[in-house]
Protein backbone atom coordinates (compact mmCIF):
# COMPACT_ATOMS: atom_id res chain seq x y z
CA UNK A 1 0.00 0.00 0.00
CA UNK A 2 2.87 2.39 0.68
CA UNK A 3 4.16 1.91 -2.87
CA UNK A 4 1.12 3.88 -4.06
CA UNK A 5 2.52 6.95 -2.30
CA UNK A 6 6.00 6.68 -3.81
CA UNK A 7 5.18 8.78 -6.93
CA UNK A 8 3.73 11.49 -4.71
CA UNK A 9 6.83 11.55 -2.52
CA UNK A 10 9.08 11.69 -5.60
CA UNK A 11 7.01 14.55 -6.99
CA UNK A 12 7.25 16.49 -3.70
CA UNK A 13 11.01 15.89 -3.52
CA UNK A 14 11.55 17.07 -7.11
CA UNK A 15 9.35 20.13 -6.56
CA UNK A 16 11.18 21.11 -3.38
CA UNK A 17 14.56 20.58 -5.05
CA UNK A 18 13.63 22.70 -8.07
CA UNK A 19 12.24 25.44 -5.82
CA UNK A 20 15.28 25.54 -3.54
CA UNK A 21 17.68 25.51 -6.48
CA UNK A 22 15.79 28.33 -8.24
CA UNK A 23 15.78 30.53 -5.13
CA UNK A 24 19.43 29.72 -4.44
CA UNK A 25 20.50 30.62 -7.97
CA UNK A 26 18.54 33.85 -7.69
CA UNK A 27 20.31 34.83 -4.48
CA UNK A 28 23.75 33.81 -5.68
CA UNK A 29 23.66 35.07 -9.26
CA UNK A 30 21.34 38.06 -8.89
CA UNK A 31 22.77 41.56 -8.57
CA UNK A 32 22.52 43.36 -5.27
CA UNK A 33 22.16 47.07 -5.96
CA UNK A 34 20.20 48.80 -3.23
CA UNK A 35 19.29 52.37 -4.02
CA UNK A 36 17.11 55.23 -2.93
CA UNK A 37 14.10 54.10 -4.94
CA UNK A 38 14.30 50.49 -3.73
CA UNK A 39 14.59 51.49 -0.09
CA UNK A 40 11.91 54.18 -0.26
CA UNK A 41 8.59 53.75 1.57
CA UNK A 42 5.77 52.26 -0.41
CA UNK A 43 2.10 51.25 -0.11
CA UNK A 44 0.92 54.19 1.98
CA UNK A 45 3.28 56.96 0.86
CA UNK A 46 4.82 57.95 4.18
CA UNK A 47 7.73 56.78 6.31
CA UNK A 48 6.91 53.67 8.27
CA UNK A 49 8.49 54.65 11.58
CA UNK A 50 7.52 58.20 12.43
CA UNK A 51 5.07 59.81 14.82
CA UNK A 52 1.98 57.61 15.14
CA UNK A 53 -0.29 60.67 15.31
CA UNK A 54 0.78 62.17 11.99
CA UNK A 55 -1.81 63.00 9.36
CA UNK A 56 -1.68 61.42 5.94
CA UNK A 57 -3.73 61.65 2.80
CA UNK A 58 -7.24 60.21 2.86
CA UNK A 59 -6.88 59.19 -0.80
CA UNK A 60 -5.10 56.06 0.41
CA UNK A 61 -8.38 54.90 1.92
CA UNK A 62 -10.30 55.94 -1.17
CA UNK A 63 -8.04 53.80 -3.34
CA UNK A 64 -8.53 50.89 -0.91
CA UNK A 65 -12.30 51.27 -1.21
CA UNK A 66 -11.96 51.39 -4.98
CA UNK A 67 -9.97 48.16 -4.93
CA UNK A 68 -12.65 46.49 -2.83
CA UNK A 69 -15.35 47.66 -5.24
CA UNK A 70 -13.64 46.11 -8.25
CA UNK A 71 -12.51 43.02 -6.35
CA UNK A 72 -16.06 42.27 -5.24
CA UNK A 73 -17.38 42.90 -8.71
CA UNK A 74 -15.06 40.37 -10.31
CA UNK A 75 -15.57 37.84 -7.50
CA UNK A 76 -19.33 37.88 -8.05
CA UNK A 77 -19.41 38.19 -11.83
CA UNK A 78 -17.71 34.88 -12.63
CA UNK A 79 -20.09 32.57 -10.72
CA UNK A 80 -23.05 34.64 -11.92
CA UNK A 81 -21.98 34.27 -15.54
CA UNK A 82 -21.59 30.52 -15.15
CA UNK A 83 -25.02 30.07 -13.55
CA UNK A 84 -26.93 32.64 -15.62
CA UNK A 85 -29.01 29.99 -17.41
CA UNK A 86 -30.11 28.44 -14.13
CA UNK A 87 -31.03 31.64 -12.28
CA UNK A 88 -32.90 33.32 -15.13
CA UNK A 89 -34.42 36.78 -15.07
CA UNK A 90 -34.27 37.09 -11.27
CA UNK A 91 -30.49 36.62 -11.36
CA UNK A 92 -30.15 39.14 -14.18
CA UNK A 93 -32.10 41.80 -12.28
CA UNK A 94 -30.23 41.05 -9.04
CA UNK A 95 -26.87 41.46 -10.77
CA UNK A 96 -28.04 44.67 -12.46
CA UNK A 97 -28.91 46.11 -9.03
CA UNK A 98 -25.56 44.96 -7.64
CA UNK A 99 -23.65 46.53 -10.52
CA UNK A 100 -25.65 49.74 -10.16
CA UNK A 101 -24.58 49.98 -6.52
CA UNK A 102 -20.96 49.42 -7.54
CA UNK A 103 -21.22 52.09 -10.23
CA UNK A 104 -22.54 54.52 -7.61
CA UNK A 105 -19.49 53.70 -5.46
CA UNK A 106 -17.20 54.21 -8.43
CA UNK A 107 -18.77 57.60 -9.20
CA UNK A 108 -18.33 58.57 -5.53
CA UNK A 109 -14.62 57.66 -5.73
CA UNK A 110 -14.25 59.58 -8.97
CA UNK A 111 -15.89 62.71 -7.53
CA UNK A 112 -13.69 62.54 -4.41
CA UNK A 113 -10.59 62.56 -6.63
CA UNK A 114 -9.21 59.14 -5.74
CA UNK A 115 -8.40 58.45 -9.38
CA UNK A 116 -6.29 61.59 -9.85
CA UNK A 117 -2.64 61.45 -8.79
CA UNK A 118 -0.36 64.42 -8.36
Amino acid sequence: MLENYLPILVFIAVALTVGVVAVGVGFLAGPYRPGGAKNAPYECGFEAFEDSRMKFDVRYYLVAILFIIFDLEIAFLFPWAVALDAIGLFGLVSMAIFLAILVIGFIFEWKKGALEWE
